[in-house]
């Protein structure tokens, strides 16, 4: 007989902090959705104790647990630095999941060295997460298409997550303002954008989509829109984007803000 499959785990840092319990209980549906473990690691970094983070790992559970889902935990703690345990978990994960910022390195409207670096080198998708209740308060998935080969895949994701969540989906095609025959052009762009949601409609009757053209960049539309968006969907590939949304520019304008990131590229989904 063939052997069952395996199914990914979905990976969640905990390190103690607010932020971390915010990312465990925003995963939580991402585990149900997959029929997938929701995977509670924890490193004990020099100077920490394998009691500490163990501590930290209990409280996970118990908020968990709190939520009534039906959702499968497991647990782990393990020596070393979160950031190399976190990049070598995503190897076999679904996705990795953690906090904004943690309870290392704090800075005030920064985003954390944790979630930093796994945006760059983690091998499966990575969702950021803020807010204050482990679930986007906002009502909109905010994606922008801009006709790179990985757009359906971010346009995949971002419809996935909106059903996920009840939410519905934002489309923005980011141009350049023209002095001439802008709103032509305008009308151009979002007709072929519209095509590409069509057959997302299509599938899904119920889903709902709103798709503008704005002028000016990702982060220009979030510096005026960002406390009704719940969470942003970014490509891996496109580094300058995120770049902009990780450093001190984007965690200035999403510090206040229940708006995460999810990173995702093409081949991990």
């Amino acid at each position: 007989m063939p052997e069952l499959a395996i199914p990914q785990s979905v990976v969640v840092g905990i390190d103690g902090s607010k932020s971390a319990m915010r990312a465990a209980l925003w995963a939580i549906d991402e585990a149900v959705s997959r029929d997938a473990p929701l995977r509670l690691l924890c490193a004990a970094e020099p100077g920490d104790t394998r009691e500490a983070a163990a501590t930290s790992i209990r409280r996970a559970v118990k908020a968990i647990e709190a939520a009534g889902k039906p959702v499968k935990i497991e647990t782990e703690v393990v020596p070393g630095r979160a950031i190399g345990s976190l990049i070598s978990a995503s190897a076999s994960a679904a996705m990795v999941c953690v906090g904004a910022v943690g309870l290392r390195h704090f800075q005030p409207g920064r985003m954390g060295s944790v979630a930093a670096a796994l945006a760059i080198s983690a091998r499966c998708p990575v969702a950021i997460i803020r807010g204050r209740d482990g679930r986007p308060a906002a009502d909109s998935i905010l994606v922008e298409l801009d006709g790179s080969p990985d757009n359906g895949v971010l346009l995949g994701a971002a419809v996935e997550e909106a059903r996920l969540r009840g939410a519905a989906v934002r489309a923005i095609i980011c141009r350049r303002p023209a002095p001439q025959g802008q709103a032509e052009d305008d009308r151009r762009a979002l007709a072929g954008l519209d095509r590409r949601l069509a057959r997302w409609k299509r599938r899904y009757p119920d889903l709902r989509v709103d798709s503008t053209a704005v002028h000016g960049g990702l982060l220009e539309y979030l510096t005026y829109h960002r406390r009704s968006v719940g969470l942003v969907v970014v490509g891996a590939r496109n580094g300058q984007q995120v770049r902009e949304l990780l450093g001190p520019a984007g965690s200035a304008v999403l510090q206040d803000t229940d708006c995460s990131v999810l990173i995702v590229d093409q081949q991990h989904l």
